[in-house]
C-alpha cells in the first residue's frame, strides 16, 4: 500500500534524489498521462489529446548513441524541456520540479541538482518536497 507521506525509511537530505513516483499516480487514481500532456506547448498538446494511446518513436541516447523505442509523449516532453519558456522564474516551484523530471525522463535528482536547473534555493526545494504532502507524486527515489 502506498501512503501519502514521504518515505519513512530515509530522512531526506540535500543529496537525497527525488523522482516522480508513478505508483503514487495509480494509487491516487489520477491520470498521469493527461497531466503530462497539459505541460506540452499548445500546438503539441492538441496532437496528444487526439492521440491518447501511447505511441512509440525512435530516440538516440546522446551519451551512449544507443537507439531505443520510447513513448512519443515522453520524447515530446524532453524536447519541450529544451525551450527556455518551459521553466521560468514565474513557474510555481512544484510545477518547475515536475517539469524537470518530465524533461529528463524522470531521472532522479537531488534538491541541489534541482536547484541548479530551476534557479531556486535547494533548501526551499527540499523543505517543500518533504513537507508532509506528496506533490504531483514527487517522492524520494528509494532503491529497494
Amino acid at each position: 500500500m502506498i501512503d501519502n507521506q514521504p518515505s519513512r525509511r530515509i530522512k531526506p537530505t540535500y543529496d537525497t534524489r527525488f523522482h516522480i513516483d508513478y505508483d503514487w499516480w495509480q494509487h491516487e487514481k489520477r491520470d498521469l498521462r493527461i497531466y503530462m500532456v497539459n505541460h506540452l506547448p499548445l500546438e503539441q498538446r492538441e496532437y496528444f489529446i487526439e492521440h491518447a494511446e501511447a505511441e512509440e518513436t525512435d530516440w538516440v541516447d546522446p551519451e551512449t548513441g544507443e537507439v531505443r523505442r520510447v513513448d512519443a509523449l515522453q520524447q515530446a516532453l524532453r524536447r519541450a524541456g529544451e525551450d527556455p519558456s518551459f521553466i521560468t522564474p514565474q513557474t510555481p516551484l512544484v510545477e518547475a520540479v515536475f517539469r524537470v523530471f518530465l524533461s529528463n525522463g524522470n531521472k532522479p535528482l537531488s534538491a541541489a541538482e534541482l536547484s541548479e536547473r530551476i534557479g531556486r534555493s535547494a533548501n526551499t526545494i527540499l523543505r517543500t518536497l518533504v513537507s508532509g504532502s506528496v506533490y504531483r507524486g514527487i517522492r524520494p527515489a528509494v532503491d529497494d
